[in-house]
């Protein structure tokens, strides 16, 4: 059991924070492309495919950086720093996740297929972009927001404007996010050599930040624009700006703690996004009101 416990650990199955971020906007995709009627199957196979991918891209970041996580305050204890694990270990779990996640994809369309080798490449070399460029949040952005064209692919078989715009609006909030958590690290990170978004914008974190959040508001404005949305679309939409903002006040002193907490504020506003979105599709407009 504890070797299991070790492998649960690597996985971060007792840190589904990760699993949420991944998830809403994959169903955000979902229901936009299936204008709010995605089948059961579907549904299914990117629930599951979120879980394997977010935990292969846990055990490929903690592989490429067992030589550092024991540098760092907030890692030391994770498997692979910790020796609990050996990195073959390690590598064999990474291969049987990524392709159990495969499988999954076989059972879809040729282009959601050929999204999905794009996607697998962009979490390998993720965690190996922190030795090279000050940018891995865009990196992880970008392999964050792979699931949303998968899921227009999935749906239709196409990818329309819609889809890289809600793709662009995550990516940018995958960065804001990424940042506030590595806000958390900086001072560890500037030690081990760790590159990072918080570590390059200094004292103009909060402020990148700042500017990153609002970039997806407007992105997910333009959406709302694009499906004709109903008031419970720009009410979810105001929650997320509203934590947003709360976020912000959070950081401003740079504390660790406070960082942390705002970033795990981000699982709430992409679920109350989500939630408007759904009861755009789902219910009918209030009496008297109209779009």
């Amino acid at each position: 059991m504890n070797r299991l416990d070790a492998y649960r650990a690597l996985m971060r199955v007792d840190k589904p924070i990760g699993t949420w971020l991944l998830a809403w906007p994959t169903f955000w995709a979902l229901l936009i492309a299936a204008h709010g009627d995605p089948s059961v199957r579907l549904v299914v196979i990117f629930a599951v495919g979120v879980f394997l991918m977010r935990s292969a891209g846990c055990v490929i970041n903690d592989f490429a950086d067992r030589n550092i996580d024991g540098k760092i305050a907030r890692t030391k204890d994770r498997p692979l720093a910790a020796k609990k694990v050996t990195s073959t270990e390690a590598l064999v779990l990474f291969v049987v996740l990524i392709s159990l996640a495969f499988l999954l994809v076989l059972t879809l369309n040729k282009l959601t297929m050929v999204l999905s080798f794009v996607a697998a490449a962009l979490a390998i070399i993720y965690p190996f972009m922190k030795r090279i460029t000050h940018g891995p949040q865009f990196i992880l952005g970008a392999a964050f927001s792979m699931a949303i064209p998968m899921a227009f692919a999935a749906a239709t078989n196409s990818i329309p404007l819609i889809a890289w715009i809600l793709f662009a609006a995550n990516l940018t909030w995958t960065v804001a996010y990424d940042t506030e958590y590595a806000m958390v690290d900086r001072t560890d990170d500037l030690l081990a050599g760790v590159k990072s978004t918080a570590v390059i914008t200094g004292k103009w974190d909060v402020a990148f930040i700042a500017g990153l959040q609002l970039i997806t508001l407007a992105l997910l404005a333009w959406v709302g624009a694009i499906i004709n949305a109903t008031p419970f679309y720009w009410l979810g939409l105001a929650a997320m700006a509203v934590l947003f903002l709360w976020q912000l006040v959070l950081i401003r002193n740079r504390d660790a703690d406070a960082c942390f907490l705002a970033f795990r504020q981000n699982h709430y506003a992409g679920m109350l996004f989500a939630l408007g979105l759904a009861l755009h599709y789902w219910l009918p407009l209030p009496f008297g009101v109209s779009v």
